[in-house]
């Protein structure tokens, strides 16, 4: 069977060498006899799972010892909740970035609890940008700032973090986590679902500073109160054993590769190579502005959007799947995460390329 190459936004590719290494491990984990998926999650076996990855990606991340780790459940979507939970204390007001669908999900949530004071917002211009820096109105007595540093259905990516003084920094880093170093200790928290760039769906990752825990409302369930789980180690209820197994393999992966910083120089070099063949084909068009493109999700559009079915056809004939763009936008999307190898990209352009000399 031919390579396929699979560009969905998430539940995303994972890499290769990591897919051997969990086949070989499935019945029997190191002549333990089991599957991972059948270990108890509080027997030793799985717990030196558990601490291997927490240290891997304490490595690749370089995160500092005043943040937990916390390996949960529920997608980013319950962060969305958890952050104000958490967070606000005895505030009223937390300030949102509002960059595109994620952010505005994030946004709506949070207004369930508090007043959201809108800092930026990319609307006018069909959030094809992020608003430059100097537009923003921070509120200096808001609980925390909350951005979506990559919009996975717009394209969008901030290629620098917000500067808000004492304010908490909170991200949503579902797209893009893992893609580049960071700089952890500029964020009170980081979030992440981990289906696109860290391993399997049912994971979700927090990285959270350690005096951000401790005061949850009231009325916070004890699933939804971070010091639960950081008292627990991850393990107030059973957690995705088998999710977060598949992170830790990822993570080892990441590391053998060099880590973030030649993962970094990958990425750029994929989605360079990406916006050349749209910017440089009068076929194709991506909204975004040139200085925000994500290097994660490359949207584009058809020169006629009739043939838009019949280039996914083609593609699919050429087994480069999941293109389609999002419901909401149309149009198609590649998705171009950390496990999509750069032969990817390249068949991707090359059948790009065919597709606009048979069609234009």
């Amino acid at each position: 069977m031919s390579r396929i190459f699979n560009f969905s936004a998430g539940p995303a590719m994972l890499p290769e060498a990591v897919l051997q290494k969990a086949a070989s491990e499935m019945q029997d984990w190191h002549g333990s006899g089991m599957s991972v998926m059948e270990m108890s999650h509080r027997g030793k076996d799985f717990m030196s799972i558990a601490e291997r990855a927490e240290s891997a990606l304490r490595r690749l991340m370089q995160i500092p010892d005043n943040y937990k780790v916390l390996f949960l459940q529920g997608g980013a979507s319950c962060q969305f909740a958890m952050v104000p939970l958490n967070l606000l204390g005895n505030k009223t007001q937390a300030d949102y970035i509002h960059t595109g669908a994620w952010s505005k999900k994030a946004i709506a949530e949070a207004k369930r609890y508090c007043e959201v004071n809108i800092v930026a917002n990319s609307e006018a211009s069909q959030f094809s940008d992020i608003p430059d820096f100097s537009t923003w109105q921070l509120n200096s007595d808001a609980a925390y700032l909350h951005y979506t540093p990559n919009e996975t259905i717009g394209g969008v990516e901030f290629h620098w973090i917000p500067d808000c003084a004492d304010v908490p920094l909170v991200a949503d880093m579902s797209s893009t986590i893992l893609s580049r170093p960071v700089d952890v200790s500029r964020f009170g928290i980081i979030y992440a679902g981990a289906q696109k760039n860290i391993g399997p769906a049912g994971l979700t990752l927090v990285i959270i500073r350690e005096d951000l825990m401790g005061n949850a409302r009231d009325t916070t369930p004890a699933m939804f109160d971070y010091a639960t789980h950081a008292k627990n180690g991850s393990m107030y209820n059973t957690p995705p054993t088998y999710s977060w197994y598949l992170a830790g393999l990822v993570f080892d992966w990441l590391l053998e590769l060099g880590g973030l910083s030649a993962m970094a120089a990958i990425n750029q070099r994929k989605a360079e190579k990406l916006y050349h063949a749209i910017d440089n084909n009068d076929f194709y068009q991506n909204p975004v502005a040139v200085k925000d493109r994500s290097w994660m999700n490359v949207p584009f559009t058809l020169a006629d959007a009739a043939l838009d079915k019949v280039f996914l056809e083609e593609a699919e004939k050429q087994n480069l799947k999941t293109l389609k763009g999002h419901r909401s936008v149309g149009g198609m999307r590649a998705s171009i995460y950390n496990a999509m190898p750069e032969a990817g990209v390249d068949s991707l352009i090359d059948f790009m390329q065919q597709f606009a000399a048979k069609h234009g």
